[in-house]
């Protein structure tokens, strides 16, 4: 599993001081469409309006409200983007706090039957989360409990994480930002407050109402007397349909599967599988909650639930007596492919249930992830993936493989990950939201992914790292996806040369992709990062980098970011890269920051409510009297800027020294309609 490189000592290149990450974006109120009928319901998109991102992200059925728009007298929190806040990690930077007795009230936009939550409630004094009780209830009545809990929840520290809120740094002979030193070479030694960088602070909870609600019925929220504060964020509402039956399948149940979750019923798996191979038959599994605890392998087979509400996949984590020749220490409910050293697994459909985990720690060496493996000629359809590691880790080499209609939250790293060699395959209308790093993620280590489309998915709340991120391959696409909300050390979107990938070849198209509120404050460099970030870390960016048709809205910094590692900046540079029919509705600095060699061309990239000049031009940091090793090419149509005039200004061309390293940020307006 992938590691991040140690942070390496800042170098400060200006005397300015750092900005601070935490800036509010204010939203303009709920002056947003009510979703069908609703009246008085605020449905956002990424905590906006949805005709400012229409067409793109996931469309799932589900209506997205914020606690913050909704009736309440608890305490709106926010907006701000500190790091190890509640607020940082809340969607559009904004939730509501409720202490017992308090509540918060959403009216329904649609026909409704089932809900999720998402919230957070406070950690045990030592880790290990609590429980505490929800009520919820309809038009004063028809009174449902949820049992929140904060066991999945709450990290600590520097990567890869504890679940101690006492321990002090992990690693002291890293550069830590807090004492800006090495803790261990510091004489007297610095002393870090307790709890050290708190995160991964949310959760969710989905429940069926049982029973189908009307348009602009008022759904309660109510923390009960004795419960602990609760911090509401989103609640999801939709209208499931209703479980699917199939009798002319391998059903589990006939092979001792327990719906009642009260015995395993893997082994029960393993014989339908068999039966339904043997037979040329799919296997069924009804209604019910499966207790698994270890990996189901699927080859050549299709296993079909009732629906991702009705049939559950259920799992404990289970210790090794032995580590496992990949390096793992634990096993837990998944389904997995086989390895692709002796060939993988073709020819797997898997659709219409769920796989809840219990991952509460990250230990990157365990398998412990949703779907694991290889999987060619396959499809992965209307799942949803709860607790576990990584949601979908795929190990190739392997080909043609559709992930589409899923819902994957709630995760200790990464949503999904194609690693090694995945090649011809989509991830395509699939919503994403807090992972614990990247949501996407193509990392072609060793071999490249190649002719891979990421496409109308929705990213939201990555805690750590990226929104999608592109680690070297050939020829991949990322089109019509909404990313909204990183929290810490990544950006909306990135295509970077590190984590030993194989280098850029071919063509790389970043394309009708939505940003909002991106772009996060890089600890180990103390610097804003862009909503886009190209990073040369490991080798030359050289191919040819399309950028075009994306919105880059509510920018914490800037909208554009180009930068090689400051020890290899004299190594690796960046070219080839091409930006077209772009929108940059705000950013707290500038459109473009270029930290490496390299250049870039532009063309009808309009900005508006820019906060500094409009390209931050440091080049590779030498100052030479012939100006920038960045170039800029104004190819037409580059138009709009902010406070200190155009963004583009003909004097800033081809590569004037602008370089401000930590320039004031200004928050900007909320995004509006562009004319």
């Amino acid at each position: 599993m992938r590691r991040p490189s140690p942070p390496r000592r800042r170098v400060a290149l200006a005397a300015a001081t750092a900005a601070t990450a935490g800036l509010g974006m204010m939203l303009g109120g709920p002056a947003f469409a009510d979703g069908g009928g609703g009246s008085g319901a605020v449905v956002t998109k990424a905590a906006i309006d949805p005709a400012l991102v229409a067409g793109r992200g996931a469309d799932l059925g589900i209506a997205e409200q914020n606690a913050f728009n909704a009736a309440t007298n608890g305490t709106i929190i926010g907006p701000s983007t500190q790091a190890y806040t509640l607020p940082a990690e809340a969607t559009g930077r904004e939730a509501v706090q409720l202490t017992p007795g308090q509540y918060v009230e959403f009216t329904l936009p649609s026909a409704t039957n089932a809900i999720t939550v998402r919230y957070s409630i406070p950690d045990a004094p030592s880790g290990g989360g609590i429980t505490s009780p929800l009520d919820v209830s309809v038009n004063g009545r028809d009174h449902r409990a949820m049992t929140l809990t904060s066991q999945y929840a709450w990290l600590y520290n520097e990567y890869p994480f504890s679940n101690d809120p006492n321990a002090g740094p992990l690693h002291p002979d890293w550069w830590t930002t807090e004492c800006s030193c090495v803790p261990d070479q510091t004489t007297p030694a610095p002393v870090f407050p307790t709890p050290f960088r708190p995160n991964h602070f949310y959760d969710e909870q989905r429940l069926l109402l049982g029973h189908t609600y009307p348009a602009g019925a008022k759904l309660r929220l109510t923390v009960p007397a004795g419960a602990a504060t609760t911090t509401i964020d989103v609640l999801d509402s939709q209208l499931v349909a209703p479980p699917k039956f199939d009798l002319f399948a391998a059903n589990v149940l006939f092979f001792g599967a327990d719906p009642t979750g009260q015995r395993d019923s893997a082994d029960a798996m393993d014989q339908a599988i068999a039966f339904a191979q043997q037979h040329d038959l799919k296997v069924y599994v009804p209604p019910g909650t499966y207790q698994v605890n270890r990996h189901i392998i699927v080859d050549n087979v299709t296993i079909e639930g009732a629906g991702s509400w009705y049939t559950i996949f259920k799992g404990h984590q289970v210790t090794l007596s032995t580590p496992a020749p990949d390096g793992s220490i634990h096993t837990g409910v998944g389904f997995y492919g086989k390895d692709a050293s002796v060939g993988g697994s073709h020819n797997v459909h898997l659709s219409g249930f769920a796989i809840v985990g219990d991952v509460r720690e990250r230990i990157d060496t365990d398998q412990v992830n949703g779907i694991g493996g290889a999987l060619s000629d396959s499809t992965i359809d209307g799942l949803y993936i709860h607790h576990t590691k990584v949601g979908i880790w795929l190990d190739g080499p392997m080909d043609n493989l559709k992930i589409t209609d899923n819902v994957i939250a709630d995760q200790i790293a990464d949503g999904i990950n194609f690693h090694t060699g995945v090649t011809d395959s989509l991830v395509q209308n699939n919503s994403i939201r807090n992972t614990g790093d990247d949501g996407l993620a193509m990392w072609s280590e060793k071999i490249a992914d190649a002719n891979d489309t990421f496409d109308h998915n929705t990213v939201q709340t990555p805690v750590l790292a990226n929104g999608i991120a592109i680690y070297g391959g050939t020829d991949n696409t990322v089109s019509n996806n909404l990313v909204a909300d990183p929290i810490r050390e990544g950006s909306g979107l990135q295509a970077g040369s590190r984590f030993n990938a194989v280098p850029f070849a071919g063509h790389l198209w970043f394309t009708n992709n939505t940003t909002v509120r991106a772009g996060t404050y890089e600890l180990n460099w103390n610097i804003g990062l862009g909503a886009i970030w190209i990073y040369a870390l490991q080798s030359t960016i050289s191919n040819d980098i399309e950028v075009s048709g994306d919105n880059f809205l509510d920018n914490t910094y800037n909208a554009i970011m180009l930068v090689s590692d400051f020890p290899v900046k004299d190594l690796y540079s960046i070219s080839n890269v091409h930006f077209s029919n772009i929108e940059v509705d705000g950013t707290g600095t500038s459109v473009v920051s270029a930290r490496a060699a390299g250049s870039a061309t532009f063309q009808n990239v309009v900005a508006r409510n820019v906060g500094a000049v409009g390209v931050n031009n440091c080049g590779s940091f030498h100052f030479t009297s012939a100006g920038s090793e960045f170039s800029l090419t104004d190819l037409g149509g580059n138009t709009g800027g902010g406070t200190t005039g155009p963004w583009l200004a003909s004097w800033e061309l081809p590569n004037t020294i602008t370089c401000n390293d930590r320039p004031p940020v200004v928050a900007p307006p909320a995004p509006s309609p562009w004319s």
